[in-house]
């Protein structure tokens, strides 16, 4: 029995995973988000800024004290960085802040691994099925889009269209005006062509968001439609397509203060959500996809499944 501590050093969330590894098999102990904003006021022109270095060490510091109380060995604690790390003109910096403040080291990974990971993390938790399906994560640098079914992927790709990256460059108001969701409408017509055409090629029936935005399209939509949240054992889930656009209209119609008071928000997510929803729209409406499922498993479940695979030779 071994316990293991993965961490996602995400643009806009730090996500800790503890698990307890018993064989092939694991058991999850603590989970927990910080929102260390890492990418905030610095993503755009390419730095972590001072302050966001500063709620990066605040971050790890705090969960380092969760994973020493578990008895977690710092051999067995996985660090992960994504985009606003490995974009940054001072990432190597950052990494070098941290393991000099918390002794923690950093493994920063490309955009192609960060997809695969993100696959493997999905399908640990749901059965993907033997359609093609478009796998869709939205962070605050990156969003990743995997098309593939539960054998194989047939399309990985990352780009630098982030939720904070998006807010940086088209929500100049709040709530969002409508000439801002049409010029960012153009700019992922653009930024996206690459996907088009993979769209074009593998015909994917169903969208399979994962983390950030999504989760919390499913809280909004279950305290609307039953009046509680989601169990926490539950990892899947199907959003009906009206509902999400129930909340599309909501979110792009209010401001801070206005979303904030609905029901299942997260003030980390309040604003950024914002553009998720704006890009979540164009990809149902460009490909005509009439389906969404919703996966709590992405990244760092990729990790895990990764650590599990190893554990078994």
């Amino acid at each position: 029995m071994i316990k293991k501590a993965i961490i996602d050093l995400g643009t806009n969330t730090f996500q800790l995973l503890i698990i307890e590894q018993i064989g092939s098999d694991f058991k999850t102990i603590h989970e927990e988000s910080y929102p260390a904003k890492i990418g905030m006021g610095g993503i755009s022109s390419g730095i972590i800024t001072e302050a966001g270095i500063q709620r990066g060490i605040k971050g790890l510091t705090y969960f380092q004290q969760i994973f020493n109380n578990e008895g977690v060995m710092n051999e067995n604690v996985l660090v992960t960085a994504t985009s606003a790390v490995r974009n940054a003109k001072n990432g190597n910096e950052f990494c070098q802040r941290i393991l000099d403040e918390t002794g923690i080291i950093i493994n920063v990974i490309s955009g192609e691994e960060e997809a695969t990971l993100i696959y493997e993390g999905v399908k640990l938790g749901m059965d993907i099925g033997s359609e093609p399906s478009m796998i869709m994560d939205i962070g605050g640098g990156s969003v990743e889009f995997i098309i593939g079914d539960k054998n194989r992927i047939m399309y990985k790709q990352s780009f630098e269209i982030g939720g904070q990256r998006l807010m940086d460059k088209f929500m100049n108001t709040d709530p969002i005006s409508p000439h801002s969701v049409g010029a960012l409408r153009d700019y992922l017509e653009i930024q996206l062509l690459p996907l088009t055409n993979a769209v074009h090629q593998y015909a994917p029936v169903c969208v399979i968001g994962s983390a950030g935005s999504f989760e919390t399209l499913i809280d909004l939509f279950y305290l609307k439609k039953f009046g509680h949240l989601p169990s926490p054992e539950q990892i899947s889930f199907d959003l009906p397509i009206a509902e999400f656009y129930d909340s599309f209209l909501k979110l792009v119609s209010k401001n801070h203060n206005e979303r904030m008071a609905l029901a299942g928000m997260k003030e980390l997510r309040v604003d950024m959500i914002v553009v998720g929803v704006c890009l979540i729209d164009f990809v149902l409406k460009r490909f005509d996809i009439q389906q969404i499922k919703v996966s709590n498993y992405a990244l760092k479940e990729g990790i895990l499944f990764r650590e599990m695979v190893k554990g078994e030779r």
